[in-house]
């Protein structure tokens, strides 16, 4: 067992922390288009490929049920939950489309797609990101290390400052649960 691997961890988690925080708006902003989009009766969608998929699956469900409060939930979907679609869609048209589809099945003007991908280059999360685009959703991503090529697609991007999954994955968590700690604020006020 090595001590200094996880001291080493926990600086990269502490930095990214720090860099986050100079992000502050961003999230405000964020937040601000989700609450938005529940006030107008939209929806939000949300996604992401491996541990982003958990997170997806976990955001909506801090929209739908409940964060800290006891209240009225509001609507957002997780596109990484029916295994019969998502295998089907991914057996008969590829992988590529699997998020895309249901963006342009479900998505109208006016919704929010919040996609999350560590690298910003999963090829289904950036096909789905610009079938939001075409159909007037409002874009929200999360991404890490450079970006990758996500920023360029969404109207709001928050790049962890880390350079693994693991890490980038934290400060998404840290991310959203502020978002929806904002938003569970301002509506249920």
């Amino acid at each position: 067992m090595n001590l200094q691997t996880i001291q080493e961890a926990i600086r990269i988690h502490q930095d990214a922390v720090r860099a986050l925080e100079a992000q502050a708006g961003l999230l405000v902003a964020m937040a601000e288009r989700l609450v938005r989009c529940a006030r107008d009766g939209h929806r939000t969608y949300t996604l992401g490929n491996g541990g982003s998929a958990a997170d997806a699956q976990h955001i909506a469900a801090e929209i739908v049920g409940k964060y800290r409060r006891h209240r009225a939930g509001w609507p957002a979907v997780a596109l990484t939950t029916d295994t019969s679609l998502l295998t089907a869609v991914s057996n008969d048209y590829g992988f590529d489309t699997v998020f895309e589809r249901q963006i342009d099945a479900l998505v109208h003007k006016g919704d929010v797609v919040w996609v999350l991908s560590t690298s910003g280059r999963s090829a289904n999360v950036l096909r789905a990101v610009m079938k939001a685009r075409e159909l007037g959703a409002h874009v929200i991503g999360f991404t890490g290390g450079d970006g990758g090529e996500l920023p360029n697609f969404c109207d709001q991007c928050l790049i962890a400052a880390a350079d693994t999954s693991d890490r980038i994955q934290e400060i998404h968590q840290l991310a959203y649960h502020a978002i929806c700690q904002l938003l569970e604020a301002e509506l249920s006020a």
